[in-house]
């Protein structure tokens, strides 16, 4: 059977070839697709913070961007092989209000200079995905001025959801649609073909100039279907392995990740239960999700899919905030790296940095001078070359093993490899006995060997990636 160029040879057996720089194995559940995404460890920086760059856009040239080139060591220390930046174009204030899609917002510096650091991150191995912030601009867009310029007399009238009899929060003499009534973000119509050919244009810009790998793209659930089908088509032809990411919250995640449309989405729903079942000692609450979500049963919903999985990010509190127990922070990091999905962690999160949604968005948003590395810092290191060398962690199905209020075994298999993620979230050592079919392991995390002969004992706030023997 031909798909896409990709001949599928077995049925229920796991059968991997190259085919460009994509793979492509079959199981029982079907054909899935494999990319370099699906066995990356992301991180995420927010550059107009990281960077410190002022809130309003003053104007002013700095070449705040290349501090990012300072960071790469540490990115790789850490086992990072792929980066998210969030907003790096010309904004109004905090770089989702864009101005011009084609130009590097002056407060981070040039085109160029933006171009020296995704070269740089290119060399050491760390591909680039940037926020594709195609919903909405900001006010001070080029073709929104021309607008509120020229008013019906604007070629790009059309290019928004505006009507000339009203007015808005700014006193336009003319209302628009902003998202969800925010009115710095103005809605753009993505069913307009010079709309769609500008964002293209721009898209395939990136890739020229930056040889950018991925898109994350802000607010997906709230694109227009269609444009996100061609968007797909289109970023395929600019490069086979070109990653699209859309930041979904609730509802169902198929209804954009699918073969037609985006290979990923954020995991938000187990987002939530990650840091509630360790505030509130439940770790039922995390395993329902992801037993509905990756479970055994026909009836799952992302089961073969990647999500990207993560503990916190630029919009809310950092997870050391968000713990109610600092211990926890160690095991939450191994319950995301362990779980079904793409691992992503939050530039000065890998330290423990803290901050409160309640503070504001600057304050999640923070520049630190030069990273820090700590025991949690190491352990991540140790949990991202776990993750990315187990193709069972990469790829396998998910099935509970043992689970209590405080303690949780799951197991992560595919055809040839077999791992038990093993938690113990409780201040007590914790003794499981089940049926572990086979005699030993080796801890992926620590490369100590695992007996698991009258019981596996999980000492108080531990966890373990247990390889099983086959």
């Amino acid at each position: 059977m031909a798909n896409s160029g990709i001949l599928v040879l077995g049925k229920l057996q796991d059968i991997e070839f190259k085919t460009g720089k994509r793979l492509s194995r079959r199981d029982g559940f079907g054909t899935e697709e494999m990319m370099w995404a699906f066995e990356s460890v992301f991180y995420q920086i927010y550059p107009l913070g990281f960077c410190g760059a002022p809130f309003e856009n003053d104007g002013k040239l700095e070449h705040r961007i290349l501090k990012v080139n300072d960071w790469i060591p540490h990115m790789k220390k850490l086992g990072i092989d792929a980066i998210y930046f969030s907003p790096v174009f010309e904004s109004d204030t905090h770089g989702y209000n864009t101005r011009d899609y084609h130009t590097i917002d002056c407060r981070l510096g040039t085109n160029a200079d933006f171009k020296a650091v995704c070269d740089k991150l290119h060399e050491n191995g760390i591909k680039v995905v940037l926020d594709g912030v195609f919903n909405h601009v900001g006010r001070g867009f080029w073709a929104f001025q021309d607008v509120l310029k020229n008013r019906e007399n604007s070629p790009y009238l059309s290019w928004f959801h505006i009507n000339l009899g009203g007015n808005s929060n700014y006193n336009d003499g003319l209302w628009y649609e902003g998202w969800e009534g925010n009115y710095d973000l103005v809605k753009i119509n993505l069913r307009h073909e010079d709309v769609i050919n500008h964002i293209f244009d721009s898209v395939k810009g990136w890739v020229e100039e930056f040889d950018i790998d991925g898109l994350r793209l802000d607010v997906a659930y709230c694109l227009d279907h269609d444009f996100v089908r061609r968007l797909r088509g289109f970023t395929d032809s600019l490069k086979p392995d070109f990653y699209l990411l859309g930041e979904m919250l609730h509802g169902d995640y198929n209804q954009l990740v699918n073969d037609q449309m985006l290979h990923s989405s954020t995991n938000y729903e187990c987002y939530k239960g990650l840091f509630s079942s360790f505030n509130s000692m439940n770790m039922f609450e995390i395993n329902h999700s992801l037993l509905r979500q990756f479970g055994p049963e026909n009836w799952c919903l992302y089961r073969g899919k990647h999500l990207l999985s993560f503990v916190d990010n630029h919009d809310v509190s950092r997870i050391a905030s968000n713990l109610t127990n600092e211990k926890h922070l160690p095991l939450i990091y191994a319950l995301c790296f362990g779980m079904p999905g793409i691992p992503c962690v939050y530039y000065g999160s890998e330290w423990g940095a803290k901050a409160n949604k309640s503070e504001g968005d600057p304050a999640l948003r923070a520049c630190f001078e030069e990273p820090v590395w700590n025991e949690l810092s190491e352990w991540i290191s140790k949990l991202a070359e776990a993750k990315k060398n187990s193709k069972a962690l990469n790829y396998g199905a998910f099935r509970s093993v043992v689970l209590t209020n405080k303690q949780c075994i799951f197991e992560r298999k595919c055809d040839d490899e077999r791992v038990l993620v093993a938690i113990n979230a409780d201040g007590q050592d914790y003794t499981a006995h089940f049926d572990a079919g086979c005699g030993m392991a080796v801890d992926l995390i620590t490369g100590e060997n695992h007996d698991f002969g009258g019981g596996s004992t999980l000492p108080a706030y531990s966890a373990y990636f247990w390889k099983m023997e086959r």
